[in-house]
């Protein structure tokens, strides 16, 4: 494991997205707009930044649609060249090579039983190597790539490095809290993991983000994991029976803004986020929102 180099990043999408009904009936939450790109557009761009070239979605049985979006469409450039639609076709080809070099693969998670269970059907295309693991609610707008921030950490400790923010209080309830001891600026080492805590057992301002660097030790532990009481395989939970095993894990508070799209009410605060910040939108979004007298 020593120096070990992060290759591939597991991204989770089998999730039901039950939060978002009636358009998650049709529509998968990945594919849902943040501006003019669906959320799975940025996740990737994310890993891509970070160096990461080998992408394994982690899929319900009705999902595998997702390879779609980054195939080639040699017969859409065909038609564009035709109709000599060229700004179109610069388009088409910009997002085409915004992510070249990047492989994609995918494995079926056949009943979602729990996130730790979605990242463990990955396990069998990864072999014993550390990847990055990036929930799809989660995206970071950041200078430094998120998972350079995390890889850094890695490569010096070899050990599971979480994502970790800074929340007040009221909000650490619904979220997976941390107990830590403090290593050096913004590096914390984890001494206990608190999913969704009362009030009163809160032990720092600190949650855990949905970005990892997960070791092939961790991958043992979800297949040995026993589900919880609601029949899931959980992350966070697997991830403090390691720490309570004397395991270490480290935390990161990340730097960057850190956007949402677990529920309606977040993924449209981070649409609107993304959408006032491209320049091509903005100016036009933000006139009409006067003229409402928002």
């Amino acid at each position: 494991m020593e120096n070990q180099e992060v290759k591939k990043a597991i991204i989770p999408v089998a999730g039901l997205g039950t939060r978002f009904l009636p358009l998650s009936l049709v529509v998968p939450k990945e594919f849902f707009p943040l501006g003019d790109k669906p959320v799975i557009h940025y996740i990737i761009d994310e890993v891509k930044k970070s160096g990461i070239r080998e992408v394994i979605f982690v899929v319900n049985q009705k999902q595998k649609m997702i390879l779609d979006y980054f195939k080639k469409s040699p017969e859409l450039e065909k038609l564009l060249t035709k109709r000599k639609r060229e700004k179109d076709l610069k388009e088409l080809k910009d997002f085409e090579q915004t992510f070249d070099g990047i492989s994609f693969s995918y494995v079926v998670q056949k009943n979602p039983v729990g996130d730790g269970h979605a990242v463990l059907q990955a396990m069998k295309l990864l072999g014993q190597e550390a990847a990055a693991v990036s929930f799809s609610d989660d995206l970071i707008d950041s200078g430094v790539p998120v998972f350079n921030q995390l890889m850094n950490i890695f490569k010096t400790s070899n050990a599971p490095v979480l994502a970790l923010k800074s929340l007040s209080r009221e909000k650490i309830p619904s979220y997976g809290s941390v107990a830590t001891e403090k290593i050096a600026d913004r590096l914390y080492k984890i001494k206990k993991i608190i999913e969704k805590p009362e009030i009163t057992k809160i032990q720092s301002n600190l949650v855990i983000v949905g970005k990892f660097i997960l070791t092939p030790d961790v991958f043992t532990y979800l297949k040995k994991a026993s589900p919880s009481k609601k029949g899931e395989i959980v992350l966070a939970e697997v991830l403090d029976k390691m720490i309570m095993d004397g395991k270490t894990i480290y935390g990161y508070e990340i730097k960057g803004e850190w956007l949402e799209c677990g529920d309606k009410s977040k993924w449209l605060k981070s649409f609107f986020y993304f959408t006032l910040k491209d320049h091509t939108l903005s100016k036009e979004l933000k006139e009409y929102l006067r003229a409402l007298r928002y």
